[in-house]
């Protein structure tokens, strides 16, 4: 598998859960559909009646699917780099696909490929320190988030996280440089420390 460097660590990122493909691939996105918890995200999300979202990162699609269930967004679109993925999350997700609510393509942080101020809410969880450009990527998802929208980016971390999460905390000085990145293009942020994620909240100030 091409490995991409992290913008968190510097180093080059082999884990399968990176860019899922083949077995290991495979067997990755299973266990994000086990592991990570996404119900704890809704009420930060604040998900609009009539809105649209975009999922960046998907995986196996657990996120998207509980989007689609739980809330009354007219259109949840994500994109992941890894076409097994995509794959995978449009078979969790067949019915929302077929009646057009949902929408899953390839793409990135830093390449969303969808137009400005589209979103209403845009959602990266347990992706952000291995995307390969902090900067572009932020960049992007303030270009498709509309004015008054939010951006929410979650990692693994918060209270009381699963014990094989646990090791994979970002320390303090990659938090400082996730939220100042925020700020610099946003404005105001906050911080949530939920059971399982810390999570940074950033709303693209309305136009005048």
């Amino acid at each position: 598998m091409e490995a991409t460097t992290s913008w968190a660590t510097d180093r080059p990122v082999t884990s399968p859960f990176a860019k899922p493909r083949g077995l290991r691939g495979r067997l990755a996105g299973r266990f994000m559909l086990l592991l990570n918890k996404h119900h704890e995200l809704l009420d930060v999300l604040d998900v609009p009646a009539g809105g649209r979202l975009l999922e960046v990162g998907f995986g196996p699609g657990g996120l998207i699917r509980m989007l689609a269930e739980r809330t009354r967004a007219e259109r949840i679109c994500g994109v992941d780099p890894s076409d097994e993925m995509v794959a995978a999350a449009a078979r969790h997700n067949r019915s929302a696909v077929a009646a057009g609510r949902v929408e899953l393509r390839s793409g990135s942080a830093a390449d969303t490929g969808y137009p400005d101020a589209h979103f209403d809410r845009i959602v990266s969880t347990n992706t952000v320190a291995i995307w390969p450009d902090l900067e572009a990527g932020l960049r992007e998802l303030h270009r498709v988030v509309r004015p008054g929208g939010t951006v929410v980016l979650a990692w693994h971390g918060g209270t009381n996280p699963h014990r094989i999460a646990r090791g994979l905390r970002l320390p303090d000085d990659k938090l400082d440089r996730l939220r100042r990145g925020l700020e610099e293009l946003f404005g105001t942020v906050t911080r949530h420390e939920l059971k399982n994620s810390t999570v940074f909240r950033a709303t693209r100030p309305a136009e005048r």
